[in-house]
């Protein structure tokens, strides 16, 4: 009975996918007029506007592009590393851009629309892409030529490769960590059981990619050290953040009053923020410290926000640090966290330091956190070690030395 189950469910598939093969394919053929008229507003785009990759001319002997997610701002800051510490290698990237971007930096940034829709972006990017770069890393699995037609970033892949282009695969997170792996190894995973929604499709999809991945020749890179239990043959390339922006030249308890906390989760479904906010709502109404909940702040004004922030939270479920951390810690502020002992123990193996993050377990948040208040020593001197560590670690020199070895010609 099992097995019609699931050869119904296998049929069902197949014709839903045919019917929205069949959609997509009568959009794409429509003149590009009528096309933006049946489209909803949020996938419309400007058709005299076709976004182009910046130009990075022929000096270089190896160039570089970065496309197309842009996560957390991370693949401009791995391309700004390649172009400031890379000898004879230059770099950009491509982003697709939403309704909801936040105003991260990018070389190219490209409506959803365009990227979903235009066929005229779809071969003027192709075009340029083959004839311009010679190297190119392709963030989260995802298309570089847009995403209709259900078209995979493999069918992209092999047609880079083809095109005599070095093709590496770069990963952010939740685009290859196995959520059942993780829930086995943390009681305070978010993909425990019904806690998130997304967690089926996400083990389907990581599953299948972990896969295709363990036979493929293709150099692999992930951004955070938790991703090594994922995918094993790959290599950690470190987030970057820009220290100069993050240096506020205001130390931590200068206001005088009691300490500021603040918590801006990118995901509160993932980053325990519903383990964190009660206690931090708690500890203010005794008058223990001011509580700040960040959402919807545009990447460039979080500088400004922690001028006057003492302590950040960070997050209480994934046992990682990511760029949120580094910006935290570059500012010289005390970054408060669950970080698991696997990633502690991997970053002090790569780098030689320990991560100046001071650690709260998801099972007793409160209890630390009053110990940690009455321990302003301890507080100043993870506030110290913040900048130093970034500059060391995240500043993007070891970035362009992890990238090194895939950008020769």
């Amino acid at each position: 009975m099992s097995e019609v189950r699931h050869w119904i469910r296998r049929v069902i598939f197949r014709i839903k996918n045919g019917v929205k093969r069949l959609i997509i394919g009568l959009i794409l053929s429509l003149p590009t007029q009528v096309q933006l008229r049946v489209l909803p507003s949020s996938q419309r785009y400007d058709s005299s506007l076709v976004p182009m990759p910046e130009n990075l001319g022929s000096h270089s002997r190896s160039r570089l592009m970065i496309a197309p997610a842009n996560s957390a701002g991370q693949g401009w800051a791995w391309a700004q590393a390649v172009n400031r510490y890379s000898s004879g290698a230059t770099a950009t990237n491509m982003a697709v851009v939403g309704p909801q971007d936040f105003g991260f930096g990018c070389g190219e940034p490209v409506p959803l629309g365009a990227y979903r829709w235009s066929r005229r972006w779809h071969e003027v990017q192709r075009e340029a892409v083959t004839s311009q770069f010679t190297h190119v890393l392709v963030e989260s699995d995802r298309p570089l030529f847009g995403d209709a037609q259900l078209r995979t970033a493999e069918a992209d892949i092999d047609e880079l490769v083809a095109a005599g282009l070095s093709v590496g695969l770069l990963f952010h997170g939740s685009d290859i960590r196995l959520p059942s792996r993780h829930a086995a190894r943390m009681t305070w995973s978010p993909f425990h059981g019904e806690r998130w929604s997304l967690t089926p499709a996400l083990e389907q999809r990581a599953r299948e990619l972990q896969s295709r991945l363990a036979n493929s020749a293709l150099p692999i890179f992930f951004s955070t050290p938790d991703l090594a239990l994922d995918v094993p043959q790959g290599r950690w390339l470190p987030v970057v953040v820009d220290p100069s922006i993050w240096e506020l030249g205001l130390p931590v308890f200068s206001h005088g009053g009691v300490p500021v906390v603040a918590h801006a989760p990118s995901k509160a479904a993932v980053k325990g923020s519903d383990l964190a906010d009660p206690v931090m709502k708690k500890l203010e109404a005794e008058g223990l410290i001011r509580y700040v909940r960040v959402e919807h702040v545009p990447a460039g004004e979080m500088p400004a926000v922690y001028t006057s922030v003492d302590i950040v939270l960070d997050q209480f479920s994934l046992g990682i640090y990511g760029v949120a951390a580094c910006e935290a810690m570059a500012a010289g502020r005390i970054v408060v966290s669950f970080v698991s002992h696997q990633v502690r123990d991997f970053v002090s193996e790569e780098t030689g330091l320990s991560l100046p993050i001071i650690d709260l377990s998801p099972s007793a948040i409160e209890c630390e956190m009053r110990v940690l208040l009455a321990d302003r020593d301890r507080m100043l001197e993870h506030a110290r070690r913040g900048p130093e560590f970034v500059r060391t670690v995240h500043d993007g020199q070891l970035s362009a030395r992890v990238l090194s070895d895939f950008l020769e010609p």
